[in-house]
């Protein structure tokens, strides 16, 4: 039983009620666009958000799971800046890791015909793989390094690495055919070969920086190199596994891939020892004395003294846990690494190849 009844309404009320109806149904006639155009909004974004969530999954898959090396990925990890590894809370760019793992397959593919399907490409693959991803560790390590030490390197620093690789044996030679040798050999634009480069020289400057042992004991090596005459020899034998001495013991090409102590033996007279020099690649000090020479080459001594400092820092954040990767490599042996190009040694492959093909 009810005890408040609704009032009844009145007939002034049911015709306001009736006429607002009547009037609601009249405005979907009147503007039929714009309940059209409310729905085509609503349903774009539906569509658009799924999509981005879409490509947003796909693109982790891609990337993170299947990880896909193709040139489509590449470039898009050209453009948008995402990460393959962290080091020391420095974010490791996926289009440097790329980059590296891209240029060293071409090379060895170049040498030694395309890989296929099978266990042992696949082997292959996994050990370029993971040297590429050491590398693009090791630049990103030495580019927080040197933000945090204020070393830079400029773009002159990088044009003028750049414009020493167009001569070849006292040859220069075109941009054109240059560019060429590191498309058909490396894959590499000029742009890409510009970063390599900028990298290479980061790291060079950021373990030179870094390694106190090697600037101490290259004192001690110019001190007793005036007292007995520049005997390179007689120091390696006194300082042992600390540097490293060579000999080619014949005449090589004055432009040898050789961390530039055939360059710089070039310009010396026989029994002459040069200052000491940056290796080319960054990874030590080299003194070159001069045993005899031609036109187009060679015959030198060298003592080396290699950086070991920063390696050394690498991996101590590799065993203290503070290189994580981002992707999964799966290493199922020892691997060889025949026809892969060392840290620092794409930019001297492409001199050779320079040279070897003479491109005008």
């Amino acid at each position: 039983m009810k005890v408040f009844q609704d009032k009844p309404k009145t007939e002034r009320e049911k015709v306001e009620e009736r006429r607002e109806e009547v009037l609601a149904q009249g405005r979907k006639f009147k503007y039929p666009m714009q309940y059209a155009k409310h729905k085509l909004v609503i349903n774009t974004v539906i569509v658009a958000v799924v999509a981005i969530v879409l490509m947003v999954v796909m693109g982790w898959m891609l990337l993170y799971k299947v990880q896909d090396t193709s040139e489509m990925i590449y470039r898009v990890t050209q453009v948008l800046p995402v990460p393959v590894a962290e080091v020391d809370g420095e974010k490791v760019r996926y289009s440097d890791y790329l980059m590296i793992f891209r240029s060293n397959l071409l090379t060895a593919e170049q040498q030694g015909g395309q890989m296929g399907e099978n266990a042992d490409a696949d082997t292959m693959k996994a050990v370029y793989k993971q040297a590429a991803m050491d590398l693009a560790v090791e630049y990103t390590y030495a580019l927080k390094l040197g933000d945090e030490m204020g070393i830079t390197v400029s773009d002159e620093e990088v044009d003028k690495a750049f414009d020493e690789h167009l001569t070849v044996g006292g040859v220069e030679r075109s941009a054109e055919a240059f560019l060429k040798i590191l498309n058909d050999n490396f894959g590499m634009s000029k742009a890409e070969y510009r970063r390599m480069l900028y990298l290479t020289l980061m790291k060079a400057k950021v373990e030179q920086a870094v390694d106190d042992d090697a600037n101490q004991l290259a004192g001690e090596v110019e001190r007793k190199l005036s007292e007995n005459g520049g005997d390179l020899m007689a120091v390696a034998n006194e300082l042992g596994e600390a540097v490293e001495y060579q000999e080619t013991g014949q005449l090589v090409d004055d432009m040898n891939v050789d961390g530039g102590r055939s360059s710089m033996a070039a310009t010396l007279e026989p029994e002459q020892l040069s200052a000491r020099f940056l290796s080319s690649n960054g990874d030590g000090y080299y003194y070159v004395k001069l045993v005899e020479k031609t036109d187009t080459e060679v015959n030198y001594n060298s003592l080396k003294i290699g950086f070991t400092k920063f390696d050394n820092m690498v991996q101590e954040l590799y065993d203290s846990g503070k290189v994580e990767v981002y992707i999964n490599i799966e290493l199922p042996g020892a691997g060889e690494n025949d026809g892969m190009v060392e840290e620092g040694e794409i930019e001297e492959e492409v001199v050779e190849q320079e040279n070897t093909e003479g491109g005008e």
